[in-house]
Parts: C-alpha cells; structure tokens; sequence
C-alpha cells in the first residue's frame, strides 16, 4: 500500500495537461515502470472509462488501483489523483474571493480569459480530429450545434438523443463471445446500493437540514456529473448559462476565471465546478460557506465515478466488446463536437464584446453580440494566444501566463 500511495501520489501531483497528457503519465508509470498493467489491459480500462461519464483520467486511475488493490486501492488512486489539484483550486478560489475586484487582479484576469478562448478552440480542433471520422458524424455535430446554439435545448436531452442514434444505427456483432468467467450479479448490486447511499444520502440530509443552497449544489452537480460526456468542455457552456442565468452563483466572466484556474492546477479540469461551487457559497456565507460549498462540489462530482468504476470494472472485458455501446459513445462524441463549437462562440460573444443582446425569433433564441462594444484588447490576446498555442505548441501554463502579462496593458494610461 505504501508504494501504492507514492506511485499515486507522483500521478496526482505530475497530472498537468489535460487528460492526453494524464493518461499518457499514467501509462509510462502503470505500464513501463511499474508493470501493474500491460498494454492490453491499459487499453481496454482506457475504452472502458471513455464509455463512463466523468473525467476519464481520474477514472482510468482508479481502475488501475482496484485491479492493485481492490475498492481500497481504487479509493486511493483516485482520491490521489484529485486531492493535489482541489487543494490547490482551494487556493486559488480563496484569493479569487477575496482580492478579485482589485485593478490589478482584473487585468491579469482579463488576459486570462481572452487565453481560454483560444484554449477552448485548440480544444474543438482536437476533439473534432479524434471524433469526426464519417459523412454522418458532421450531421450529428451539425445537429447538435444547432440544438443547443439555436434553440438552447439542454445539454443532457442532446447527449441522450446522440447515444440513442447512435446505439440503434450499429450494427450487432456476429462473431463476439462473452468472457467465459460469469460476474456474480448480487455483488454488482450490492456495490451500486452501497455508493448510490454514499452519493445521495449526504443531499437528502442537507435537504433535511434546510440548507438550500447547499441542496441545490449537490442536486445540480449530481445531475451534470451524470452527462458529463466529452470532457469539461463539452458541459461547460450548459452549466454557465445555468449557473449564471438560472442560479445567478457566478457570472460568464467568473466562469472563465474559474476555467483558467482549472487549466493551471493539477487533476482533471473538471474542478471547475469546484471554483463555482467556492463562489457560490462565498457569495452566501463568506469563507466557511464556501470551504464547505466546495466540498459538497466536490463530494457529488467524484463520488459517481467510484460508483461507475467499482460496479463496471468486472465487466470490462464484456463491454468493450458490445458494438452498440460504442456507437452509442461514438456519437456522443461527434455532438461534442457541436457543443463545444457552441461553447467557442458563447465564450468569444462574452469575452470579446462588452454588451450582448439576445435574439429571438419564434422557437429560435440565441446572443448576438453589440458590434459597437468590441473589447479591441481582447480580441488581440486571443489570437496571440491561438498562434502560441495551435502554431508555436507551447504549453498551456506558459499561454495562460502570457495572456495574463498581455492583460496587465489594460491599466496603462490611454492619454
């Protein structure tokens, strides 16, 4: 357990990136140093948590700890590979809350948030390289795009049709056999009862205890924790426009503050939530709301994947061979790709522009940014941010530090 717990904790610590970057660290690590799984059982973990909702690298370290050590192993891996990152987004929330309004802190922030906008569209290129592979793929994504940008329909309607398309469109396999070794279906249910009770019971007695916006945290995050499909960046349009619109916890340039922070920590990006989470209760109750608003974030955001991981693991081997499964992921994937070019536009409008109007037009409503309140700024460190990051290939930490130098320009002098 002791190697365990050093072998993890290096992961945790070293998991910069985003998740190729993640999965690649652990595959140098698991795979050829330690030889706690070969490269055929890496492989089929990987297939299998990109089938899940939720960070797949998290879940991806998890697994790799049950198959060395069962659920207590698994519970170290991947509380390891989020623990580093949270303390560290702690962090940097408290000093986000408390010194955010000074001059200096919303310049570098400005810079910050051109520099996700690039992110974001570095992000849509890869994601579309990985997922659009066939004439219908661009239908799906096509579709999904204008769902969600046209008609704001919400994001888990669109995740649930996608999967349904693409489940009943594939074709079954002839030729596959099950894995010879019967899984004992008593304790696949014994394990979903114990860690639903872990994830929904601490929500039923905040409900119980009144506390409102703490209920309505672990309810909404719970939710998005279930259609998370794609990666952060695929929910992220959905959950600002309900946490700013529906919630009113946090505004679109908070958000992207908070997208920032998330691409400097360590851990999945995914602890965006947690930052929203942080101001939200802040906002309410100062700094021991928020502390405790954060860990019920936290709480109902990585509980579900050890349910995921600890009830699928056994199953592996039988899954990643039902062909209807990963059609279903499949097309899952090319809507992501719809949603995040929605999330590209959404951040540009809002980064770019200082006013924004909303269009409608019968069933369609959608932004449509006031020309005259171009941030000319802005726009310049966005696309300095997009040349060193899709042509120079530098790191995102050294972008995201560039683009917050550019916005230092904001409190020189115009005369």
């Amino acid at each position: 357990m002791n190697e365990m717990l050093s072998t993890f904790g290096r992961i945790g610590i070293y998991s910069f990136g985003g998740p190729a970057a993640q999965i690649a660290l652990m595959h140098r690590v698991l795979v050829d140093e330690k030889r706690w799984l070969t490269e055929q059982e890496f492989l089929n973990a990987l297939s299998f948590t990109m089938l899940l909702p939720g960070p797949e690298a998290m879940q991806l370290a998890t697994y790799a700890g049950w198959q060395k050590g069962g659920v207590p192993g698994g519970l170290l891996a991947g509380g390891l590979f989020v623990l580093p990152g949270a303390i560290v987004m702690a962090i940097l929330a408290s000093i986000y809350a408390l010194f955010g309004n000074v001059p200096l802190i919303d310049a570098l922030f400005l810079g910050v948030q051109a520099t996700v906008v690039a992110i974001v569209i570095e992000a849509l290129i890869k994601v579309s390289r990985k997922a659009i592979k066939r004439p219908g793929d661009w239908i799906v994504a096509g579709l999904a795009f204008v769902a969600i940008f046209g008609f704001a329909l919400p994001f888990p309607l669109i995740v649930a049709t996608a999967g349904l398309v693409g489940y009943l469109t594939t074709r079954r396999s002839t030729d596959w056999a099950p894995p010879p070794r019967p899984v004992a279906l008593a304790n696949t249910l014994r394990t979903v009862l114990i860690w639903l009770a872990i994830w929904l019971l601490p929500i039923l007695l905040l409900a119980l205890l009144n506390q409102t916006l703490l209920t309505e945290i672990a309810l909404f995050f719970s939710r998005l924790a279930v259609v998370t499909f794609g990666g952060a960046y695929a929910v992220l349009a959905y959950m600002t426009q309900t946490v700013v619109s529906e919630f009113g916890w946090i505004t679109t340039p908070e958000m992207m503050d908070g997208l920032g922070l998330a691409e400097t920590t360590p851990g999945p990006l995914i602890l965006v939530t947690q930052f929203v989470g942080f101001l939200a209760g802040f906002r309410e109750g100062g700094l021991p709301l928020a502390f405790l608003a954060a860990f019920v974030t936290l709480w109902v955001t990585f509980t579900p994947c050890f349910l995921w991981i600890f009830a699928g693991a056994p199953y592996v081997e039988r899954l990643i061979h039902m062909p209807r499964l990963s059609g279903a992921l499949h097309a899952i994937t090319a809507a992501v790709v719809g949603v995040i070019l929605n999330l590209s536009l959404w951040f540009s409008a809002h980064v770019f522009f200082r006013e924004i109007d909303v269009l409608s037009a019968g069933p369609v409503q959608t932004i449509r940014p006031v020309l005259s309140s171009l941030d000319p700024l802005a726009a310049a460190i966005a696309c300095v941010a997009a040349y060193l990051l899709l042509h120079r290939h530098l790191g995102i930490g050294w972008v995201l530090l560039a683009g917050a130098a550019m916005g230092m320009i904001s409190l020189l002098p115009l005369t």
